[in-house]
C-alpha cells in the first residue's frame, strides 16, 4: 500500500474500496478465530464452499484444507455448516 492508500480503517463506513478484495486483508476484523479438529473433520469441504470471503482452502496435493486468517472475518459460518462439528470458533487471543 502506497502512502496515499487509505487502509480499511480510514475508509468512510459503506465506503467502495478501490482496489481488489485479494489486495485487501480484513482477517484483522475477527473477534472469533475457527479452529479445525483433524481427527473430527472428514475433508467434506462444506466448509470452503460455504465460506463468504474464500478464506478456506482445498489444497488437493496435501489432501487437505487450509485456513487463511489474513481474509477470515470470524463470522462462523464454516463451524456452522460442518456436518461433523469439525470447526469451532475460539476467542481471538491478542
Amino acid at each position: 500500500m502506497t502512502s496515499d492508500e487509505k487502509g480499511w480503517k480510514e475508509i468512510a463506513p459503506a465506503g467502495v474500496c478501490s482496489k481488489s478484495s485479494t489486495l485487501f486483508l480484513t482477517g484483522d476484523w475477527k473477534t472469533y478465530t475457527p479452529v479445525r479438529d483433524p481427527a473430527k473433520c472428514t475433508i467434506c469441504l462444506t466448509c470452503v464452499i460455504f465460506c463468504p470471503d474464500g478464506a478456506i482452502h482445498w489444497h488437493p496435493e496435501k489432501g487437505d484444507i487450509e485456513f487463511d486468517l489474513s481474509f477470515c472475518k470470524g463470522c462462523g459460518i464454516c463451524a456452522n455448516e460442518c456436518p461433523t462439528k469439525a470447526i469451532s470458533m475460539k476467542i481471538e487471543q491478542e
